[in-house]
């Protein structure tokens, strides 16, 4: 199956990254490939790419989709989080600018044996990248009931969170909640009649929340974001897509602390701590998808940019 997934706000990003003909690119959620066809259409020949992404089967698809390409383009199956290390492995010292969009794929999402749709019947699987031991089958099977409230009520702002994880404690001793589809009957048990009327499907939030502990997604974001802002090159920019408000906080404070690194008090009329500001926000308001983008596509609508620019 391709590898496919629709690029959110893809003009905005190609355009945020200010792109130099022969500068030197990372995708570090390389995914479907959208964005990085859009960097690669800009670069000339010495301009250089590399595609970051931990899924196998984006890795495959991509390797496929870049074969026409002449520039110089490298694919690394790996986590984002790792960048310096990935950097150094390939002798690139800096960068021009890094693309993140955070968050799982149409792709993933629509394969349903992945295990990421409550929409579909499969094993509890919800890794991004298969080589992780840890699935969601086996946290659900693993976790205290006081662990997956937190889980649930801190990655997926899940109000019946202790509800709903005293009903899994509860179910799994009878029998192994072993696919998506037994986990969805025993959240609609949990939430209560009335709840399950309004709002999204009752599973969204938990299936969030799994997905999000399972890939560790927001335990590596922000040293992450300060390592790719450790590796710009003056004028260089990190742009950032996220799809919900856990790690746009999350980016929204690490670039804040990043263009204002001082730890003065208030009341001090000069800087003594000597901590200068390495980046600059460039949008002071995240950049979100017009109307159009967002009819065309429903699930960009939750969908925030934000930028920084190296000094």
């Amino acid at each position: 199956m391709e590898f496919k997934h629709i690029s959110v706000l893809k003009n905005e990003c190609i355009e945020g990254l200010c792109i130099r003909p022969s500068g030197t690119y990372v995708d570090g959620t390389f995914g479907g490939g959208g964005h990085a066809m859009g960097i690669i259409g800009r670069l000339n020949g010495s301009g250089r790419f590399v595609g970051i992404d931990q899924d196998q089967d984006a890795i495959e698809n991509g390797r496929a989709k870049l074969e026409p390409y002449t520039q110089n383009i490298q694919l690394v199956r790996d986590n984002f989080s790792n960048i310096k290390q990935i950097m150094k492995d390939l002798h690139i010292v800096a960068v021009d600018g890094i693309l993140l969009d955070i968050g799982v794929s149409s792709y993933q999402l629509d394969t349903g044996e992945r295990g990421f749709s409550y929409m579909q019947d499969a094993e509890l699987d919800m890794r991004m990248d298969q080589r992780n031991p840890m699935t969601a089958k086996r946290l659900v099977a693993e976790a205290s009931q006081s662990e997956l409230t937190r889980i649930l009520r801190e990655y997926g702002e899940e109000r019946w969170a202790s509800r709903i994880a005293e009903f899994i404690t509860l179910e799994r001793q009878k029998a192994p909640i072993e696919t998506t589809f037994q986990l969805v009957e025993v959240i609609k048990k949990a939430v209560p009649k009335g709840a399950r009327k309004e709002g999204p499907h009752p599973a969204k939030r938990t299936f969030q929340a799994l997905r999000i502990a399972v890939n560790n997604e927001l335990g590596i974001l922000e040293q992450a974001i300060r390592d790719m802002a450790d590796l710009l090159s003056p004028g260089g920019r990190l742009c950032i897509i996220t799809f919900h408000s856990l790690e746009d906080r999350i980016v929204k404070q690490t670039f804040h602390s990043l263009a204002h690194p001082c730890t003065c008090p208030p009341e001090l009329p000069v800087c003594v701590c000597g901590k200068k500001p390495t980046v600059r926000v460039v949008t002071r308001k995240p950049i979100v998808p017009s109307r159009e983008e967002q009819e065309d596509n429903p699930r960009s609508r939750s969908a925030k940019l934000r930028i920084i620019e190296k000094l």
